[in-house]
């Protein structure tokens, strides 16, 4: 099997501090939250972060989503380091400094864009029992420039180097050009590109970058929910997830030297994944449901196993077993964090 190379995978997205922190309903009711759910803060919630950090036991990790995977990812691999470049946007500031140590720290190859208009974006996890709301402050994740970076030829450079590209689906409301840049070159040179739906309100609000960026997905991630509400938005008329699955994989594809692959989590239930013309069920690892400790984070350490197995060429089926494997160990600790090595055969 090939081992994996510096700068193979490539992630762009939204890089965030996580701020996280065990609340009480009437913190969720305070600012309007549903107990599991994700969305961009409002002016409402900006006292929220204040009153967050305030708590007796807040914990700092660094995040956003793609940048969770692409540290998972390299994390699965270990050696060598850097496998994964990440592209994003941060602040001049403390916050910033934070992230990329916390980069530098999981040997991930991250070349952020800097900028002093606006504070590095922050994520507040509100945790009640088993369900995590999250609140995502974009602030600076938001101010990408594709021609301010990732034009620029040492950053190309680093695109092209790559064979795998992963880019959850958030990134959508900051940079769809720079999405569109990074898909339009995997598919041109047969790379593989990979998505994620990420959130319902990116299917529901950001539905047209979306649906420009689809020809160009080679494999396509999602939870229930979010594939529900793509489906409702794409006029599918059904909510067999099976169906949703096979019905996305026939939208139109630009690469027709790969089929599309779709992935769909479903929590502690099967895995539903296209394999050729099949729709296939795949049984997640058991655990005491008293193990779970915060499920904020499963899907992106799901996506960071799954990567870590792709980048290596394992067949499909392997890149489930590595997914379900690195969401089973993250759901087990507070944030999407890790021991120092997997125990992965």
């Amino acid at each position: 099997m090939p081992t994996a190379s510096e700068n193979t995978l490539f992630g762009m997205g939204n890089p965030l501090l996580d701020i996280s922190a065990v609340v009480d309903k009437d913190f969720l009711d305070k600012f309007g939250l549903k107990p599991n759910d994700q969305i961009l803060a409002e002016d409402k919630h900006k006292a929220l972060f204040e009153e967050i950090v305030k708590r007796n036991k807040v914990e700092y990790h660094a995040g956003g989503s793609t940048q969770n995977s692409v540290k998972i990812a390299q994390w699965m691999i270990q050696k060598p380091h850097k496998v994964a470049t990440f592209f994003g946007c941060i602040g001049n500031d403390h916050f910033g400094e934070i992230l990329k140590k916390k980069a530098e720290e999981a040997h991930v190859d991250a070349h952020y864009y800097e900028q002093n208009e606006e504070p590095t974006g922050t994520c507040a996890a509100c945790i009640t029992g088993d369900n995590r709301s999250l609140v995502a402050n974009l602030a600076a994740a938001n101010c990408y420039k594709k021609e301010k970076h990732l034009d620029l030829d040492s950053n190309w450079e680093l695109v092209k180097k790559a064979k795998v590209y992963y880019i959850a689906g958030f990134f959508l409301t900051v940079s769809p050009e720079s999405i569109l840049k990074v898909a339009k070159h995997a598919s041109d040179n047969n790379k593989i590109f990979c998505m994620n739906l990420s959130a319902p309100f990116i299917s529901q609000f950001f539905k047209e970058p979306l649906m420009k960026v689809m020809p160009y997905v080679d494999i396509l991630f999602g939870n229930e929910t979010e594939a529900a509400t793509f489906a409702k938005e794409l006029g599918f008329e059904t909510d067999d997830i099976a169906e949703i699955a096979k019905k996305t994989q026939n939208l139109p594809k630009d690469n027709t030297k790969r089929q599309r692959v779709v992935v769909f989590t479903q929590g502690k239930d099967d895995t539903v994944a296209t394999v050729g013309e099949r729709v296939t069920m795949f049984p997640v690892v058991d655990i005491d449901q008293n193990a779970i400790v915060d499920t904020n984070g499963a899907g992106d350490a799901f996506v960071g196993g799954f990567l870590s197995a792709l980048v290596q060429e394992h067949k499909l089926e392997e890149c489930i077993r590595a997914g379900h494997y690195a969401a089973n160990v993250i759901i087990k600790r507070v944030g999407c964090t890790f021991p120092e090595k997997p125990d992965y055969q």
